[in-house]
């Protein structure tokens, strides 16, 4: 609070130390940045931003003054790694930290923001599963499994009273295709744990697939299918 009073009317915490304030980047930055319309001489552990924040980019959180959490996830973008960026982004989501303004918006409304070839670059990879229905994760599942030289499972066959994506019976292998348009929201996720907790009681083994692990993980996603074949009841010949 004492950064962002120092910054001036319209200041507000920003960057690492927003995200850190909103819990989406981990650590404490050892400078405190703010993003402030005023002129400011840097100061020991202060770091400040020159900048004119509309009101739509700027909250309250805990008492302190803050930009939202779609500007501190943009501006994050130009001070930290993609990877990074990605797990912010993703923190966002399951801390449910939802805001009107969007990071599309923000890209129109920066067109020059030094973050932006990172932002959408994590929207684009994000968005490539998003749109993927059912049925297209069930045809890129078996294409996978076939090109392994794997015996083809069941698909959508009801197992212990609950609809599976694909099931090896005899091997007790269960796998389901979480796609994010079925399986992002609350409801979807206490359904999936139960049916998971219901299935291992009941002696199966529940695995869980996305369309980016199969599309940039297909080697290791079918290695890990074939050992998992091998190591049920009823294994599958060599």
């Amino acid at each position: 609070m004492a950064a962002v009073l120092a910054g001036g009317p319209r200041a507000a915490l920003s960057h690492r130390a927003a995200g850190a304030h909103w819990h989406v980047h981990p650590g404490v930055p050892a400078q405190v940045d703010i993003t402030t319309p005023s002129g400011l001489n840097q100061r020991p552990g202060l770091r400040a931003h020159r900048a004119r924040l509309p009101a739509d980019e700027i909250t309250i959180h805990h008492g302190i003054p803050v930009t939202t959490v779609p500007r501190t996830l943009f501006d994050l973008a130009s001070v930290i790694s993609q990877r990074q960026l990605e797990r912010a982004l993703n923190e966002a989501e399951v801390l449910r930290l939802w805001d009107e303004l969007s990071l599309d918006r923000l890209l129109q409304r920066y067109p020059r923001h030094r973050g932006n070839r990172a932002v959408r670059a994590v929207l684009r990879d994000r968005r490539e599963g998003a749109t993927v229905t059912k049925s297209d994760l069930e045809e890129m599942f078996l294409t996978l499994v076939d090109a392994a030289g794997l015996p083809r499972p069941e698909i959508n066959v009801l197992i212990e009273g609950y609809e599976v994506d694909a099931v090896w019976r005899r091997q007790r292998l269960v796998v389901e295709l979480d796609g994010r348009d079925t399986h992002g929201t609350p409801t979807a996720f206490e359904r999936d744990r139960e049916r998971d907790r219901v299935l291992h009681v009941a002696g199966w083994r529940p695995v869980r697939l996305t369309y980016r692990q199969m599309r940039d993980h297909a080697r290791a996603v079918e290695t890990d299918v074939r050992l998992l074949l091998a190591a049920m009841p009823g294994r599958l010949a060599a």
